[in-house]
């Protein structure tokens, strides 16, 4: 795959419809002993996102596109990631054929983002 189409940085800011491309640690051992085997890296489209209520987990479904690396991912594959996972090591995109209707898209997560965040602030306000 030619990774130098992914030239949009959307570190922090991808949203349902991109494509993106990150790269992960991949761990391997026991929950209590894990060690580092290396790294892999995923292109996929995000399919849906989502916030957790409880903490506002950033949560994406992605389908798998390519998988290089370690241990790398079956092309159509479904998997879910936390958005801070897919963030750590940086984000690319590519373009959309509608930059404008990725921007409505981003709005309706941001307003989603900031309903989760006040919904919460609410909750830890009353909830001593």
């Amino acid at each position: 795959m030619n990774t130098n189409l992914f030239k949009y940085n959307c570190t922090g800011d991808a949203c349902q419809g991109d494509v993106i491309l990150f790269t992960e640690t991949v761990w391997s051992g026991s929950y209590r002993k894990p060690y580092r085997v290396g790294d892999r890296t995923i292109a996929a489209r995000i399919i849906r996102e989502s916030y957790g209520s409880a903490k506002q987990q950033h949560t994406f479904s992605l389908e798998v596109i390519w998988s290089g690396g370690t241990e790398p991912l079956d092309a159509g594959t479904q998997t879910r990631r936390k958005g801070r996972n897919v963030y750590r090591n940086g984000t690319r995109r590519l373009a959309w054929s509608d930059e404008t209707e990725r921007e409505t898209v981003l709005a309706d997560k941001h307003r989603r983002g900031d309903a989760a965040r006040t919904a919460r602030a609410i909750r830890r306000e009353f909830s001593y």
